[in-house]
């Protein structure tokens, strides 16, 4: 299967179970130094924006060269643990539905462009979306 088929069937299954939760302990940490499911889902939004960017960038560009960013900070700064629940799910719901329709359209040409992240080594824009699926996944299933 390729990966905005992937994509479509997290976001179906998942919207569908997100969207069943709800309560204060969405907002509730487990521990020092670990984010809620607020959280969690608000960094999952930050991760559909800045690949947004990056798929779109290296597709136009042939490349990418795009900074890391301290996703704790970002975290912070936007006040997940505070946002409703249900426009935090529409977010996330919403920018990965675009991303699939993005990745849907790449030319087979802008699958191979070279993507460096921060200092990371370079990959190609294929498995950079692979890598998101991954991302992706690993945090919706800390969301109990």
């Amino acid at each position: 299967m390729n990966v905005p088929e992937r994509l479509r069937g997290i976001i179906a299954r998942e919207t569908v179970r997100l969207r069943g939760m709800g309560g204060p302990a969405l907002s509730s940490r487990p521990g020092p130094g670990k984010w809620c499911a607020k959280q969690i889902l608000g960094h999952l939004v930050d991760s559909a924006a800045n690949n947004h960017q990056g798929f779109v960038r290296a597709a136009l560009a042939g490349e990418l060269s795009f900074p890391d960013y301290d996703q704790d900070d970002w975290v912070s700064v936007q006040r997940w643990a505070d946002e409703d629940w249900a426009v935090i799910v529409d977010l996330w719901t919403a920018l990965n539905r675009h991303l699939a329709h993005v990745l849907d359209g790449l030319p087979e040409a802008a699958r191979s462009a070279q993507c460096r992240i921060g200092d990371q080594p370079a990959v190609t824009l294929g498995s950079l979306a692979e890598d998101y699926l991954r991302h992706l996944e690993h945090h919706l299933a800390t969301l109990a």
